[in-house]
């Protein structure tokens, strides 16, 4: 790899295991060269992460120094994967999926069954991740199959001869901008996506990706990506849009410009930053973060690495208001604390109070400001539009939930 354009440097955890809330790759009715959704299913690790902060905070640094950052799977609480054909007949794949990153890669897990349709480039890749250890292997060109309405010819993939830190999952299902490719793969420039291959190809007539969590709190909480445009039924009220910010690093991902309020207190102005489904929490600078600790009086809990609160606390927290491109979106106290249901899973108590909001480590200016990561896409819907080089939020059903 070229330009330390690497996977994510979070911790190793050894013995994680997950249980899937299943959910299968559903076609729908459609007409031709508009779009198509893949449902998602969320992993949660069943035996606990110590300290999440810490390694989203490791996964913001390697892209604040401009490097694609996948997710480490054994170190985030809530994964959505994509079961992913490759081949033909197909060989389903459990993949990761991640806006942070843009190669797609399988074989951590199962391995590579090829077909008539694998055709191998004899160029390697390689990625390696902060922490010595890495993902390399053979480059190849497949049919990859997300279900029947989305299927993309001699798509570029991975197969990886080594690789760790992937848990019981198969691989990457890279969603990101395709300059993130760049350096990825020996003796090519860069590398078509899977978004990439489906406009070309004209499977999609936008290249436009929809993406919606439910709280992993919720009822149903699985997850959705539409491929070509954005799933009305999932939204309530428009899609807001704003221009991909032009402040490097953020420049480099999907990033945007933005300022948040606590109530009435202002705790960042307008700065850059990324939207991010491969972090867990929302991460803010430094300075920020001392504002917000102060405001709410949060304790730092130092088993989690995140803010604790007591129910006094709580009962007096106020909304965080982030406002993008002259929009505000309301995050409310319910939406600014941890799922109370899975306490145990970060290695907290079952009575505590914990909130989202972490430190990122470093104070504002840094061109990578700010990630809002899963806990802040849980209540809005996002959209990815390559074309127009922009991103959407809207409000959904589960914007004012109060199920944490």
């Amino acid at each position: 790899m070229v330009s330390s354009r690497s996977l994510s440097s979070l911790l190793a955890l050894l013995a994680l295991s997950f249980f899937s809330l299943s959910a299968s790759a559903l076609p729908r009715p459609r007409t031709a060269s508009t779009t198509a959704a893949l449902k998602l299913a969320v992993r949660i690790n069943s035996y606990g992460i110590k300290n999440i902060a810490a390694a989203d905070r490791a996964r913001l640094k390697v892209l604040q120094a401009g490097g694609s950052s996948s997710i480490n799977a054994t170190n985030t609480v809530t994964t959505y994967t994509a079961d992913v054909g490759v081949g033909s007949p197909a060989t389903y794949y459990t993949l990761l999926v991640d806006t942070g990153s843009s190669n797609t890669w399988i074989g951590s897990n199962k391995a590579y069954k090829q077909t008539a349709t694998s055709r191998d480039t004899l160029h390697k890749f390689k990625v390696p991740y902060a922490d010595g250890s890495s993902v390399s292997g053979e480059e190849y060109t497949d049919t990859v199959t997300l279900n029947s309405d989305l299927v993309v010819n001699s798509q570029s993939i991975g197969v990886a001869s080594k690789a760790s830190q992937m848990g019981s999952l198969d691989g990457i299902l890279g969603l990101g901008p395709v300059d993130l490719t760049q350096g990825l793969v020996d003796d090519t420039s860069e590398v078509a996506t899977v978004m990439d291959n489906l406009y070309a190809q004209k499977t999609i007539s936008s290249e436009v990706l929809g993406v919606f969590f439910a709280p992993a709190s919720s009822s149903d909480s699985s997850g959705e990506l539409t491929f070509g445009s954005y799933d009305a039924a999932k939204i309530t009220g428009r899609i807001n849009y704003v221009p991909v910010t032009s402040v490097f690093p953020a420049s480099t991902y999907w990033g945007i410009d933005q300022s948040i309020m606590y109530g009435s207190t202002p705790i960042l102005d307008e700065t850059a930053g990324i939207v991010d489904t491969g972090t867990t929490l929302i991460l803010i600078a430094s300075d920020a973060f001392n504002i917000y600790q102060s405001a709410t009086g949060a304790t730092l809990d130092k088993t989690t690495g995140l803010l604790q609160i007591s129910s006094d606390q709580y009962e007096q927290l106020s909304s965080l208001y982030f406002t993008i491109g002259g929009i505000t979106y309301e995050l409310t106290p319910n939406g600014q604390i941890w799922p109370r249901s899975l306490n145990s899973a970060i290695g907290g108590s079952t009575n505590n109070i914990y909130l989202v909001v972490s430190d990122s480590g470093d104070s504002s200016g840094s061109g990578l400001d700010f990630t809002n990561g899963y806990c802040f896409l849980e209540r809005f819907y996002s959209v990815y539009d390559t074309t127009n080089s922009q991103v959407g939020f809207a409000t959904t059903e589960y914007t004012y939930a109060t199920t944490n």
